[in-house]
């Protein structure tokens, strides 16, 4: 039995992570996140927002604050810690699904961007839609934020 707050996740912010690559090792941020559109238990099918290879791997996900403030702290220490260091400015591209109706706050994404690369301008929007890689490959994705940074000709 599932505790309360586990069972309203399960019911609103259940989704499908697709593996992307043919590795037998699964890479962290290596999933392409897609919506579950419906369930036939008749006919044992699930259908998911995505075109499926045969035996491609999926994994169920809930998505949450917790859960996205953790991925984005992932991705935003692995910029840092890559050596890539900061930037002049940046473009933030924030789904809607995300902000104060997600964590609680306003600002969330930009404070952690600023936090990890610096107090840099930062300029954007809330998009219904926004475009990124998964495993070497741009996509359209859905509740998530992009980045594009911004930095001057050596």
């Amino acid at each position: 039995s599932l505790a309360d707050r586990d069972r309203a996740l399960f019911r609103h912010s259940l989704f499908v992570g697709v593996e992307m690559t043919d590795s037998l090792v699964h890479r962290e941020g290596e999933l392409l996140v897609r919506n579950i559109l419906g369930l036939d238990p008749a006919e044992n099918v699930l259908a998911v927002a995505a075109r499926l290879r045969p035996f491609q791997v999926i994994r169920f996900l809930l998505r949450d604050a917790r859960a996205a403030t953790q991925d984005l702290v992932r991705l935003l220490e692995g910029h840092r810690a890559a050596g890539r260091g900061g930037c002049d400015g940046a473009l933030l591209f924030s789904c809607l699904g995300r902000g104060a109706h997600l964590f609680g706050e306003p600002d969330h994404d930009s404070r952690l961007f600023r936090q990890y690369v610096g107090d840099v301008p930062v300029g954007g929007f809330f998009c219904n839609g926004e475009i990124g890689p998964v495993g070497g490959t741009t996509f359209l994705h859905g509740y998530t934020s992009s980045f594009a940074l911004f930095r001057r000709r050596a």
